[in-house]
């Protein structure tokens, strides 16, 4: 599952922190106007009861029912008053007025105290401290009971109006929240897509700077970071270009240094053998000079031909064969020269054709170099097995023999140029196998055997992608 980005994150975070603080902050101020509105209206019917308790005075002294129905009929003007009850000490009802609206109610009572006339002024105070120094005689009551539906109504309203407003505020919050996250996340993602693009080869990509101090901060810092890094990429391939140049001209005096080694050993028997012949033209073991200046010229235009396929190698030429019938032939090819007559071959190539995609002059010189490796390692005389697999997608070829095997030190590197256990031998052969089974882009290994001699693998793919032997890529068409 894919993690959630910055954007999301903050715009997550920043949902939760406005919506408890908003919602925190309106249920705090609808609580406190609850409160405000609650305790002004319980004050106000508080009042009222105070004021017919004082009014009611003389009524309850005089015993007037008249006068106090009318001061509760008066009183019940007010709105949200349900019912007015007047009471004497004795709590008989002297005076009572009500009419019908919807509840819930609450009751407030307030009680009628016999005062004196300086007293009167102080009558609206609940509880005054100066009436608790002189406690003054309680002639009655006054009971009012009251409507509470309009106050809870408009409690209900506002805390509803509230909480729109509430949710209202958060949301443009929100929305104002999510630009600013967007416009800090934005240089971000195109900093990552930009990076994707270099990485997948436009290196001339570059970032635009933003507005923003910042992220324009990073983007300058990214793009001087890209152009370091092309700077570098360019002085890398120029020390590579350096190095190659140097190592092909430490190759060529290697080349020259094996030339002129293998072919000064040739010119000093030919010069001899010519020395002898002007010596004595007429003498009839000239011919035998005249082989041995033959055989060396030989040995040397093959040195010259190592040296060349090696150095320059030809680019494969690729059709549909029958490898395996292009390997029968490879083989009674080699089993005819002189070199082979003392070597018998064994082994199994299947009768049905194994049409592979390859290049059969290249591979039969490759073949060939492997063949005469292993008649080498017989010394003129043994057996050479050659056995081939046709499978689905991989044609396999095992040559074995059993010679005198390979040192096992030199088994990791009998691929590799120069590298020769032959007094005569110019470690190119196997080199070049291995540079022509590369470009049809198989495999090839060595091991000794259990017994004697070595055994070599190749596997190449019957349609494989191929490159050509300078290493180019390319694919079969």
């Amino acid at each position: 599952m894919k993690s959630p980005g910055i954007h999301l994150r903050l715009l997550v975070t920043a949902l939760l922190v406005i919506s408890l603080t908003a919602f925190t902050l309106g249920a705090i101020g609808v609580k406190m106007f609850h409160d405000f509105a609650q305790n002004r209206f319980e004050e106000r019917f508080e009042f009222l009861a105070r004021y017919l308790a004082l009014n009611s005075e003389l009524g309850i002294l005089i015993d007037q029912r008249s006068m106090l129905n009318q001061l509760a009929k008066n009183l019940l003007a007010e709105e949200d008053l349900a019912k007015v009850r007047i009471y004497n000490s004795a709590d008989e009802i002297l005076a009572e007025a009500s009419k019908v609206i919807s509840g819930p109610y609450t009751t407030v009572e307030a009680p009628v105290r016999l005062k004196t006339s300086s007293e009167e002024s102080q009558a609206f105070f609940w509880e005054s401290p100066s009436l608790a120094e002189e406690p003054l005689d309680i002639i009655g009551k006054v009971r009012i009971i009251y409507s509470t539906s309009q106050i809870n109504s408009l409690l209900k309203t506002i805390t509803v109006w509230y909480l729109w407003f509430t949710v209202g505020l958060a949301a443009v919050c929100l929305l104002i929240f999510f630009f600013i996250s967007r416009s800090l996340v934005s240089p971000l993602t195109r900093l990552a897509q930009t990076a994707r693009k270099v990485g997948a080869g436009e290196l001339q990509r570059r970032m635009i700077p933003g507005n923003i101090p910042e992220t324009r901060e990073v983007s300058l810092a990214f793009n001087a970071m890209l152009d370091s890094l092309e700077k570098g990429r360019k002085a890398v391939e120029k020390a590579n270009q350096e190095m190659s140049r140097q190592n092909l001209l430490a190759e060529m005096g290697k080349f020259s240094m094996m030339i002129a080694h293998e072919i000064k050993n040739p010119l000093s028997i030919i010069k001899s053998s010519f020395d002898l012949l002007k010596k004595d033209p007429a003498d009839p073991s000239n011919s035998v000079l005249i082989g041995y200046i033959e055989e060396e010229i030989q040995r040397i235009n093959g040195l010259i031909e190592d040296f060349l396929s090696f150095a320059k190698p030809a680019k494969p030429s690729f059709r549909v064969v029958d490898a395996n019938n292009m390997l029968r032939d490879c083989i009674d090819r080699f089993g005819r020269m002189d070199t082979t007559k003392n070597i018998k071959f064994k082994g199994h190539i299947p009768e049905m054709s194994c049409l592979s995609y390859l290049d059969p002059d290249l591979f039969r010189r490759a073949i060939d170099n492997i063949l005469k490796n292993a008649v080498e390692a017989c010394s003129g005389s043994g057996m050479i097995f050659v056995d081939a697999v046709c499978k689905e997608d991989i044609w396999e070829v095992d040559i074995a023999d059993d010679g005198c095997g390979i040192q096992e030190n030199m088994l990791d590197k009998i691929f590799n140029p120069f590298i020769t256990t032959r007094a005569k031998g110019t470690g190119l052969g196997l080199a070049y196998t291995a540079q022509v089974i590369s470009a049809h882009s198989g495999s090839i290994s060595v091991v000794n055997r259990a017994q004697k001699g070595a055994r070599f693998k190749i596997e190449i793919p019957r349609e494989p992608k191929t490159i050509d032997l300078f290493g180019k890529d390319g694919v079969k068409e």
